[in-house]
């Protein structure tokens, strides 16, 4: 996908003699619109939203609100996600062209081909997927609850667990489960977080906590070396990035390193100021997250240009799939 070119360029700091954030929240109480961000997108934008967080809880928040309309600082699967739970709201994504490598490694077409070949199995796919491969499957999940949803699904039935092949190693270590079936996607910038890394940095600051997301190529390896005694078992933590924020508010730990995408580290500072949190890579930046640049959103606010529409049909059984896995019990936290 191509990098949105802003129509417009705007400075951050002042727009006709306002500072952007007036100009911003001036825009959106025109609009009646609540701004949502992602914990991955710019400081600027987190600072400037109503709420920031993981995708699936600000879905469900902006379903309770009474905003006419949502702008959605995020990637595109999340705009989508918003608009499955309010589909009689106006949903903008503000970077229109601002994709997720997850998400895209997997298709509606895929999931019917790889269904047929496994007849009777039980589709389980993660929120971090486009609409029409939600509709394909029978149950969402979250990283926070995905165990939960397997562990609610028969155990002689087939379990196919898209598109996360972490997230899935993950679930299928703690359930134990034999017929569960991975897809082998991945985020590229999780994945690119590797497990010597970890090592190395926990070697040189024993003292310090590590926070490691489900999705991270060093998740499963950095849990098999906290079993085996290699790294310190007690300050590894594998967290959602809702998680991360809960633990971070309870840690007494002088320094924190983050296995996950950078941006997550704004949230970590901005709910406990005494720790020192540190990315385990600093390169570890999702350019997708980054394509939300206060230009982008001032555009998108003035111009309402950027609107999601979804296929009714499509929309429908999404909806399905996610009201199932709330039907399990508590939704938990999103990715």
């Amino acid at each position: 996908m191509q990098a949105v070119q802003p129509v417009q360029a705007v400075q951050a700091e002042q727009v006709d003699g306002r500072s952007w954030r007036d100009e911003v929240r001036s825009l959106a109480r025109e609009r009646d619109a609540v701004i949502l961000a992602h914990n991955y997108q710019l400081p600027e934008i987190q600072d400037v939203a109503d709420h920031v967080g993981d995708s699936l809880a600000l879905s469900r928040l902006a379903a309770r609100s009474d905003a006419r309309t949502i702008v959605f600082c995020g990637v595109a699967f999340m705009a989508e996600t918003a608009k499955i739970l309010a589909p009689d709201r106006t949903v903008l994504l503000p970077a229109r062209d601002a994709g997720c490598s997850l998400a895209d490694a997997v298709t509606a077409g895929d999931v019917r081909r790889w269904k047929a070949e496994h007849p009777g199995a039980v589709v389980v796919a993660y929120v971090n997927t486009s609409a029409e491969v939600k509709a394909e499957s029978d149950l969402c999940c979250t990283s926070a609850n995905a165990v939960e949803v397997v562990q609610s699904i028969p155990d002689d039935r087939e379990v196919l667990f898209l598109p996360d092949q972490f997230l899935g190693e993950h679930v299928r270590r703690v359930t134990g489960r034999a017929g569960i079936h991975v897809w082998l996607g991945e985020c590229h910038v999780h994945a690119g977080i590797r497990p010597e890394e970890v090592v190395a940095q926990m070697d040189a600051d024993p003292d310090a906590e590590l926070f490691v997301h489900p999705e991270c190529g060093c998740a499963t390896p950095t849990l098999w070396l906290s079993g085996t005694g290699a790294l310190p078992a007690e300050r590894v933590r594998v967290l959602s990035t809702s998680g991360m924020l809960e633990r971070a508010r309870a840690t007494s730990a002088a320094r924190v390193l983050v296995a996950t995408e950078t941006g997550m580290l704004h949230q970590l500072r901005q709910v406990n100021s005494r720790t020192r949190f540190a990315a385990v890579d600093a390169r570890a930046v999702c350019p997708y997250m980054k394509m939300t640049t206060p230009d982008v959103l001032l555009q998108s606010l003035r111009t309402g240009t950027t609107e999601v529409h979804l296929d009714a049909v499509v929309l429908d059984r999404a909806r399905r799939a996610v009201e199932a896995m709330v039907a399990i019990g508590s939704p938990g936290q999103g990715e």
